[in-house]
């Protein structure tokens, strides 16, 4: 039997999920979403920031950056986030629904956390599988702004409403990496669209490239200066699950990059 301070493994997913939602910079006690889990959980907000600290510890692209987290991680924080490497949106659902359900038991609706992201349903339908994927977008999105700091990883632009969480293996393409940040970039709207038709690629080694079609074009100014000045530059990286090399490498070579 665990003992009383031990967490669980509901609690620790419900910590999962709240860990993507947040930026690094947010992960201490007086953030309202870890100390509202906790109220949800019967423990302490500083022991839930310090658990989401702890997952910190074990992203490689946090450990690069020298802020490893409190580097206690335990063996069911590792098991999980193993399981979660193997398939991303099989534990991410799975934390998903036990943080919802902690919600349910204290009156909040499940998908709450986001649903100001979520687009409106036609004629407020509510459909619960169009529901489902609109939140799940919703989360992505989310997940994948708070890592790049909402800021386009490429031309730098920060402003929400401008940016778009950009699958780079489509949705419809992997059934197990739709939720995955590690499969996003935080790229402005122009972006998002030239990147989405192949006009320009991320490489694996995070340098932008822009396609020879567009580069030999009689450019207009604004052409030049929003897309084609980008080519050869690296993007900035996130503060942590920074794009997987595979799934880039799948882009570029999808659209004859590489």
């Amino acid at each position: 039997m665990p003992r009383p301070t031990d967490w669980t493994r509901e609690q620790t997913l419900a910590a999962l999920h709240v860990y993507f939602q947040l930026p690094f910079g947010q992960l201490h006690q007086r953030n309202p979403l870890i100390r509202q889990l906790a109220e949800w959980i019967g423990r302490t907000p500083g022991s839930v920031a310090l658990k989401l600290v702890n997952f910190a510890s074990l992203d490689p692209q946090v450990r690069a950056s020298g802020r490893a987290g409190m580097s206690n991680a335990s063996q069911l924080d590792k098991l999980i986030w193993g399981e979660l490497n193997e398939d991303w949106d099989l534990v991410a659902g799975e934390a998903a629904r036990v943080y919802e359900h902690y919600g349910s038991e204290h009156g909040v609706t499940p998908g709450a956390d986001v649903v100001e992201e979520v687009p409106e349903i036609a004629e407020g339908r509510t459909v619960n599988a169009t529901v489902k994927v609109r939140v799940n977008q919703a989360r992505f999105r989310r997940a994948v702004l708070a890592s790049y700091s909402a800021r386009c990883c490429i031309s730098g632009l920060a402003v929400p409403q401008l940016l778009i969480a950009s699958h780079i293996v489509p949705w419809s393409m992997d059934a197990k990496n739709r939720l995955n940040p590690q499969n996003g970039l935080c790229l402005s709207a122009l972006h998002d669209k030239a990147f989405d038709i192949g006009l320009i690629t991320v490489l694996p080694n995070y340098t932008v490239r822009v396609s020879k079609a567009l580069m030999g074009a009689d450019l207009d100014g604004f052409t030049k200066q929003a897309l084609a000045k980008y080519d050869g530059r690296d993007i900035a990286l996130p503060e942590r699950l920074k794009p997987n090399p595979n799934f880039l490498a799948a882009h570029a070579s999808r659209f004859g990059f590489i």
